[in-house]
């Protein structure tokens, strides 16, 4: 029998956390009890929200305790069980942590593959897993947009932007994007199709580039950074506006709580709305997303780009390449040629 690579917390980061707040560790495999079956993860989720989920400050989730496994979304099959529900070879994805080897009694699995699906089983944790059901849900619920609205949305080069970038468009929007250098804006308008995409670290003036791109204002605001380019996005929202709050990403640590702009002033005299979500409130509405991004992409009217690291010794320093910029796409840690 195999043993098992895992890569554990190793320390409590302050702000991102990098290669050397993880270890690495093969264990052995246990036998599977009653109930259980065991799965063969073959792509495993690198995301922004990590740094949350390994913080000694109060998140949505209990951290990741000190020598555990690293929370993290995988995708793989079973490939041995003692379950009468799942089968060998059924493809499954969960919270199955950083490691080759899974165990589980089926509370943990988040989707069943459906045996004839027809995309890549790495789609499964982007653009029809968190990120893509984050886009979805975060856009058209909170939202909200309207056909001719003007839709911003920042990082809008990675994995839930572009996916909210293209929803935008599908909902008859003009989709602006914000990125992180000349090329990831390119990328959007070129491939994600957005009517235009402002290079935030190259804009010598982001007010002025916001305005020529947003000449009627911007109605929807997908904020997936805070920080200084939402401080820019504020002056701009018309009266009616909506911002969809999904990530704090440029704010390296919230301890002490950060200092600036106040945002109060333009909500109350632009009667906007500002609403934060968690992806997991819409739990029961899962399938469905999925059957609407599926028939999305199978049309082409969405396109997603992935970003795969090979082996799972790249995985400790994955978290902080994705704040450094480095991805372009969905990031996976690939186990094995898939």
């Amino acid at each position: 029998m195999p043993t098992n690579r895992q890569v554990l917390l190793r320390s409590r980061p302050q702000g991102i956390p990098r290669a050397e707040h993880f270890e690495l560790a093969e264990t052995p495999l246990p036998p599977l009890q009653p109930g259980q079956f065991r799965i063969r993860n073959r792509f495993l989720s690198v995301d922004p929200a990590m740094r949350g989920w390994v913080s000694a400050v109060a998140n949505y989730s209990k951290p990741v305790g000190i020598g555990e496994v690293m929370r993290a979304e995988a995708a793989g099959e079973v490939c041995e069980t003692r379950h009468p529900e799942f089968a060998i070879g059924d493809r499954v994805t969960g919270y199955f942590g950083w490691q080759h080897y899974a165990v589980s009694d089926g509370t943990n699995v988040g989707w069943r593959v459906p045996p004839d699906f027809d995309l890549p089983l790495s789609a499964a944790l982007g653009v029809l897993g968190m990120n893509g059901l984050t886009a979805y849900f975060g856009l058209l619920d909170v939202g909200q947009p309207k056909a001719g609205d003007t839709v911003v949305v920042s990082t809008a080069a990675g994995a839930v932007g572009s996916c909210v970038g293209q929803l935008a468009r599908i909902a008859g929007c003009r989709a602006v994007g914000i990125a992180g250098g000349a090329h990831k804006a390119a990328l959007c308008r070129d491939e994600f199709g957005f009517d235009a995409a402002i290079d935030y670290k190259g804009a010598t003036d982001l007010d002025a580039a916001l305005r020529d791109a947003c000449p009627r204002g911007i109605d929807v605001y997908f904020d997936n950074t805070a920080g200084a380019i939402s401080d820019a996005v504020a002056p701009q929202l018309n009266v009616g506006a909506r911002v969809a709050v999904c990530g704090t990403a440029s704010v390296s640590s919230w301890d002490p709580w950060p200092q600036g702009p106040r945002v109060e002033r333009h909500l109350l005299v632009k009667r906007a709305r500002m609403q934060g979500f968690l992806i997991f409130d819409y739990q029961p509405r899962f399938d469905e997303a999925r059957r609407r991004l599926a028939d999305w992409v199978r049309r082409g009217l969405i396109r997603y780009r992935e970003d795969f690291l090979d082996g799972i010794d790249a995985a400790p320093d994955a978290i902080a390449g994705l704040y450094r910029g480095e991805n372009l796409g969905k990031r996976l840690i690939r186990l094995d040629p898939y």
